[in-house]
């Protein structure tokens, strides 16, 4: 009788996890549909959370599980070749709070483009965990760091790491990174 059950389970296991991915495979492929704009190749996970309409992905960009990207008010700019691990958040926004009487949630009075956009250049790896907020610029080539904070510009090929204050490194020198630049741009390397 119990390897019966134990047979029922493991059959009921399989159809609903057939079922599981049958359906991520959908979801995946309308959400790709809703974005402002999305290049070739792009791969979302699981469980991601993404104000669609706010947001432009260019190519070969991978987006890994629970990932956060919300700008109601702002734009999200993600350029090619882009990577971002699990649990990485891109908020582009604020709440205003400066006005008397009014609670913080109820506040709605926003104009569009008020919170700036978040741009992500070319070639960047944007670690687990990390967080970045509006106006940012992350430059061409940069890693960021799993669980780091970014709320200010990052210039290109600089690695960052941690939270506030947190701490850069040069990816590559400026003679690299010219020599790296003239190599993809010939098509040497992919």
């Amino acid at each position: 009788m119990r390897s019966i059950l134990n047979y029922a389970f493991y059959v009921i296991g399989k159809v609903l996890l057939l079922a599981q991915k049958t359906y991520w495979f959908f979801w995946r492929r309308y959400l790709l549909t809703q974005f402002k704009s999305c290049g070739e190749g792009v791969y979302l996970g699981r469980n991601c959370i993404f104000t669609c309409e706010n947001i432009s992905i260019g190519n070969d960009v991978y987006i890994g599980n629970n990932a956060c990207f919300q700008s109601v008010h702002g734009q999200i700019k993600i350029g090619n070749h882009v990577m971002f691990g699990p649990n990485v958040h891109i908020h582009g926004g604020d709440h205003k709070y400066n006005s008397v009487g009014v609670y913080m949630k109820s506040i709605t009075d926003k104009v569009e483009g008020e919170d700036g956009i978040v741009n992500i250049c070319d070639d960047v790896w944007i670690g687990a965990g990390a967080t970045i907020l509006k106006g940012v610029t992350i430059g061409e080539g940069c890693i960021i760091g799993a669980g780091s904070i970014i709320n200010k510009d990052v210039e290109p090929y600089t690695i960052v790491v941690g939270a506030l204050p947190r701490r850069e490194l040069k990816r590559f020198d400026d003679k690299t990174i010219q020599k790296h630049r003239e190599i993809l741009q010939n098509g040497r390397k992919s």
